[in-house]
């Protein structure tokens, strides 16, 4: 390569065969084209072919080197090799059985460049069953960090990073850790990041699910080496952010993430002396992060955990861990409780709050606080808008709400708008029993500014409040719905990028009426003399009856107006004098103008009034279609044909 290349792609293989292939050739295929990136291949001792077919991929492609070594036991001392090599602007890990989308390097970059990220993040998709995260990829973000967004619940490496960083820090993946060596690297990037991107809008990454389930991530991994990797976080954590809520955050993902794997394991130490001391070793672990502040972001199970943990409660713990275990609730990312049948016997809702009765809820021998048990601000709110009507009348929206795992009767609905950027919020009353609602908003009562809407709902005593919209009905249209009412104000209901909420835009604070009306056409009508046809789009969901009209302004303020039926209007111009044409939408204190433009085609016109002649003709060099009307000079007449004579 004559300059540097814009990426550098790692590739850390071991016995990798078929995959190999397919994610080397994944790398050479790229949009951002080959003489923009190099591939550093390192087959780390592999014995199934996988280096021989590595040298076979590089024979036909000048930018791919592949590097031999000995069996190192892990990616961590290959992909450093690789780092050691690599000369562009831009790194990419990329594991040996996963593939790039086809731009996905082009994507990253330019991300990268525009945004001056340190960090990006592309989009993972899963594959032959394999699970990817997917919280952090609602929505492209060009420029955010941990503490704003959803990123730090993904802690791979397959990700852009910007060389200059990753050596400015001197950061290498920690060979010292049998597991989540890529975590602290990853993390500390991301804290050093001037800003991280993320490109949710195209397929980058895909995991593949290796039919012999030999994912390195599908690996069973002994409580010590969890033990090990949930002790290096917490402190590289507690190192780089100052105690406080940015903390929390983070401390969140590894109490709910790597501790819940540690105690996994743990329930699975055959001997009890062994249990006993990784026991003891687990509290002290937890002891100088597990406060008040990281406890309110977690859920209740990890609290009960953490609780009987401190306490060195063993066989409780165990009781915990097969429980979850039998439910299903050691899924992958944050650690929840699976919803069954008997939900609502496995539930009490009491003064407001709803708790679960995991193992030993008010246990009298145990005393275990109901802190640990308390799931209200787990419970989410069920919500579908069946149907969301703007119009004259107002917007009427209808639907059902619930509250997970809390019986839908008696349930009672509300809908509240919060004006945003003020304290202003509004509540409308609505019909309906049992979870349903039916609610109309006066948007003209509504002092100008965008307002979001949401429903509030009580189950059983509980309350609760969310956004509305993100669920509907497919006849529910996502589109901009716009009205001028009575009043003359602009109304618009549209759904917010990218949740798909609804938001009332009151007074075109973002939604404009003018662009909604437009003239089609111009033309003189066959019936009635000197009688002007325009033809009006106006694509607004209503206006009152009569207030869209088009309008002739004249001399000394004379005006002449004719409305639109049937989107058109008939316009008589039998007055002397200029007149300028505009189509008006007036109602109540509100008025939109839009000039009619002139039209080349439009040509003069005339007739007779009272046997002598007169005529109306479009003036030119006017931006407006402008007309002027008046009688024919007759001795002017006659002197211009004498002259053309």
């Amino acid at each position: 390569m004559s300059s540097a290349p814009d990426v550098t792609v790692i590739v850390a293989a071991y016995n990798a065969m078929p995959y190999v292939t397919g994610s080397v050739t994944s790398v050479l295929r790229q949009s951002l084209g080959a003489g923009h990136i190099e591939l550093i291949a390192v087959d780390d001792g592999s014995t199934d072919g996988t280096g021989e077919e590595l040298d076979r991929l590089a024979a036909g492609a000048p930018g791919m080197r592949v590097i031999h070594q000995p069996n190192s036991g892990g990616p961590a001392g290959p992909r450093n090799l690789g780092l050691e090599r690599a000369t562009g602007r831009y790194v990419f890990f990329l594991d040996a059985d996963d593939r790039l989308g086809p731009e996905a390097l082009e994507r990253m970059v330019a991300a990268a460049d525009e945004n001056g990220s340190d960090v990006v993040l592309g989009r993972i998709v899963g594959e032959g069953g394999r699970r990817a995260p997917r919280s952090m990829f609602g929505r492209n973000q060009p420029r955010t960090d941990v503490f704003a967004s959803r990123v730090y619940w993904t802690l791979n490496p397959m990700k852009l990073f910007r060389r200059e960083l990753v050596e400015r820090l001197g950061l290498r993946f920690d060979t010292g850790l049998s597991i989540g060596e890529d975590q602290p690297f990853t993390a500390t990037a991301y804290l050093e990041a001037a800003a991280i991107s993320v490109v949710a809008d195209h397929d980058c990454l895909y995991w593949v699910a290796r039919e012999d389930g030999n994912n390195i991530t599908a690996q069973p991994h002994g409580t010590r080496m969890r033990m090990d990797l949930f002790r290096r976080m917490t402190q590289l954590v507690a190192e780089r952010v100052e105690p406080g809520p940015r903390r929390d955050v983070l401390m969140h993902r590894h109490f709910a993430v790597e501790l819940r794997d540690a105690v996994l394991q743990w329930c699975r130490e055959p001997h009890r002396d062994v249990q006993t001391k990784l026991l003891a070793e687990l509290g002290d672990l937890i002891a100088p992060y597990y406060g008040e502040g990281p406890a309110a972001r977690l859920p209740a199970v990890v609290r009960l955990r953490c609780h009987l943990i401190q306490r060195g409660l063993l066989d409780e713990l165990l009781t915990l861990v097969r429980w979850e275990l039998d439910r299903g609730a050691a899924s992958y990312g944050i650690t929840t409780v699976a919803a069954t049948a008997d939900d609502e016997e496995e539930l009490l809702v009491e003064d407001g709050r709803a708790y679960a009765r995991y193992p030993y809820f008010r246990d009298s021998t145990l005393n275990i606080p109901d802190d640990c048990y308390d799931i209200t601000s787990e419970l989410r709110v069920r919500h579908e808008v069946a149907s969301a009507a703007l119009g004259l009348g107002g917007l009427r929206l209808t639907g059902h709400a619930s509250v997970d795992r809390i019986p839908a009767a008696g349930t009672t609905a509300g809908l509240v708008l919060r004006r945003r950027g003020t304290g202003d919020e509004r509540r409308f009353p609505v019909h309906g029993t049992d979870g349903a609602f039916d609610v109309t908003v006066d948007g003209a009562s509504l002092p100008a500014g965008l307002w979001d809407i949401s429903l509030t709902v009580d189950a059983a005593g509980v309350a609760k409040e969310a956004r509305l919209g993100s669920r509907r009905a497919e006849s529910v249209t996502t589109g901009t719905t716009t009205v001028v009412t009575a009043q003359g104000t602009a109304v618009a209901l549209y759904t917010t990028k990218p949740y798909g909420n609804l938001t009332l835009d009151v007074g075109e604070t973002r939604h404009r009426v003018l662009p909604h009306v437009g003239v089609e056409g111009v033309a003189w009508a066959p019936a009635g003399p000197a009688t002007l046809a325009v033809n009006v789009r106006c694509t607004l969901a209503g206006w009152p009856a009569g207030a869209l009209a088009v309008r002739a302004e004249g001399p000394d303020g004379a005006e002449l107006t004719a409305p639109v039926d049937g989107g058109t209007a008939l316009l008589p111009l039998a007055e002397a004098g200029e007149w300028r044409i505009t189509v008006r939408l007036a109602a109540g204190d509100g008025e939109w103008t839009v000039p009619v433009p002139r039209r080349p085609g439009l040509g003069t016109a005339h007739w007779r009034r009272c046997g002598l002649p007169w005529y109306a003709k479009p003036l030119a060099g006017r931006d407006v279609l402008t007309l002027r009307v008046g009688r024919v000079d007759l001795w002017k007449a006659v002197r211009a044909r004498l002259r053309l004579r």
